[in-house]
């Protein structure tokens, strides 16, 4: 029996109909790859699989332990969107697999689906045996909706495991708009649909999960860190903050230098893993000096033994009174002891006041004055004791005690400054070790550039700021801010942001810092978003923006 033209015609529209959503399977699994959201990669494969089989609504539920949790429902007829980046919850309890006596959940349609690892397609739920819809039913009732055909697809992933459940809703035909049974087409490219969007949805949660772990081991460091100094934990937690805090105000300028600067996502990820990792050197400096809080710390403050000296020097000049008297009285003659007490109430008080000069000078301080650096040179020349090997006419103190006392600024020696800023050099060491993926390749590099300076003077490697990053930029005045407001040092008070603000704006006029940023630093207002964040309230000072050095000229005229 020949075909009519009608008959090829059909068969035509059928073709080109299957071959319109083949092409449009394929074009969704290439986006579904893309997708790196969880939530929005949830959505579009509920929506794409409506779209694919021309249904009004849809579920898509995932698998957790042995139930299965609604994660999005879409119904278009009636305005109904929830879970998903709607923000509305939906509310409905989870559909478990098993009953309490440990049955199968057979009558519940996506149960059943994923208990029997098969497809359900029901041409209407209101004839259809065997399966428990009163939930629908009184759904129905509520809204006037007549939910008629369902197709139930399980979404299983690389290792065959059903991870999640699709069930759409009311296939419409596509002339006439009625309400019609899913067609086979329809269940074939669902199950492909689903297939697809199981593999993306388990490579974005595996990609998630080692991410999650990669960031757990980068704290695992950090806080290793931390438990070698308390003193400087929280700088490994602030400085990626206010590096973030930085970025993100260049990014959104629109005019001067850096209005061309601008971050991706991924450029956020890497220069956030950069910003963690910026100190992870520090596992190799030693405890005593990174937690060095006085100058004559090393396990233990030796400022105890020279109190001890003191106190022997103390001693041994009451001994040389009291010897001096015996010998008067063995004379007969007192006419000397009151200048003998007189002398060694006057040593007595100079030994204390040296000893509280001593102390003060033990701190630390940013700026040492050369006439004090002299008195302690004086002091630990100029007394004389005998030692605890019996060496008489020995040196108050020692050329290492003089060495750490006379100290300029801080409390570390140029020797301990070194072994500090070795950390840089190890953090390169190993971030450059690591096999880093592409879009993190730049993460050493922006960690690794924190300590240097526009001008070169800078180390490790002593770059100029046309050989750096504008992240690694961003990053040096981050770890500098974060220092100079800390309030958890052990040799000194975090400064108030007047005070803070006034060495960066100098650091920018000196060739310190990058001064672009600095200007966004201050016309955004960076300080004081972060400030509210992280420093206490008496740190929080006005800042008199005419008194900062290197302000942009715009803000002191209010422009």
């Amino acid at each position: 029996m020949s075909r009519s033209a009608a008959d090829y015609a059909v068969t035509d529209a059928i073709d080109s109909d299957l071959f319109r959503r083949l092409t449009e399977l394929n074009q969704i699994g290439i986006a579904l790859s893309r997708e790196k959201d969880i939530t929005r990669l949830l959505e579009a494969i509920l929506v794409a699989a409506k779209k694919i089989t021309n249904a009004d609504g849809g579920t898509l539920y995932l698998m957790h332990a042995n139930e299965l949790r609604f994660e999005i429902m879409l119904t278009d007829s009636l305005g109904i969107a929830m879970g998903g980046t709607t923000g509305r919850p939906i509310p409905y309890h989870p559909i478990n697999l098993y009953e309490n006596d440990g049955s199968p959940n057979n009558s519940m349609v996506v149960a059943y689906a994923v208990l029997h690892d098969q497809t359900v397609n029901i041409p209407d739920a209101y004839t259809e045996q065997g399966y428990d819809f009163s939930g629908t039913k009184s759904f129905d009732n509520k809204t006037g909706y007549r939910s008629k055909s369902f197709l139930t697809v399980p979404m299983k992933n690389h290792e065959d495991e059903v991870i999640g459940v699709l069930q759409l809703i009311n296939a419409m035909d596509r002339l006439t708009g009625a309400i019609v049974p899913f067609s086979a087409a329809d269940k074939n490219l669902a199950e492909s649909l689903a297939s697809q969007a199981a593999v993306a949805l388990t490579n974005r949660l595996l990609i998630n999960q080692l991410e999650k772990l990669f960031e757990s081991f980068i704290n695992l460091i950090n806080h290793a860190i931390d438990d070698k100094s308390p003193y400087t934990g929280g700088h490994c937690q602030r400085v990626p903050m206010l590096t973030m805090m930085l970025a993100e105000a260049a990014d959104r300028a629109t005019s001067g230098p850096l209005a061309g600067f601008k971050m991706s996502d991924k450029d956020r990820y890497e220069l956030k893993i950069a910003g963690m990792l910026h100190d992870c050197g520090k596992v190799t400096t030693p405890v005593h000096v990174v937690d060095k809080a006085t100058k004559l710390e090393t396990i233990y403050d030796r400022m105890g033994l020279v109190d001890t000296r003191l106190e022997v020097l103390k001693r041994d000049a009451e001994i040389r009174m009291l010897e001096a008297k015996l010998k008067m009285l063995e004379r007969g003659d007192k006419s000397m002891w009151t200048e003998l007490e007189a002398r060694l109430s006057a040593e007595i008080t100079q030994l204390d006041a040296d000893r509280e000069f001593l102390r003060f000078c033990n701190i630390g301080s940013e700026r040492m004055a050369p006439e004090d650096q002299q008195r302690v040179i004086d002091i630990g020349r100029g007394h004389k004791w005998r030692d605890t090997e019996g060496k008489c006419d020995a040196p108050f103190l020692t050329d290492d005690e003089i060495k750490n006392l006379t100290i300029r600024s801080g409390t570390l020696t140029e020797e301990e400054r070194r072994i500090i800023n070795h950390h840089i050099e190890v953090t390169i060491v190993m971030l450059e070790s690591l096999p880093w993926p592409t879009h993190l390749k730049n993460v050493p590099e922006y960690a690794g550039g924190h300590h240097e300076r526009m001008d070169g003077k800078g180390y490790p490697r002593g770059l100029t700021r046309d050989q750096m990053s504008v992240q690694a930029r961003v990053m040096g005045i981050a770890d500098i801010f974060e220092a100079l407001t800390a309030k958890d040092r052990p040799y000194k008070k975090g400064k108030t942001l007047t005070e803070a603000l006034t060495i960066l704006g100098k650091f920018k006029l000196n060739g310190h810092i990058d001064p672009d940023l600095f200007d966004i630093f201050m016309r955004e207002k960076v300080y004081l978003r972060y400030a509210e964040e992280f420093l206490d309230s008496v740190q929080i000072d006005r800042v008199d923006l005419a008194m900062i050095p290197g302000v942009p000229d715009d803000l002191l005229s209010g422009g």
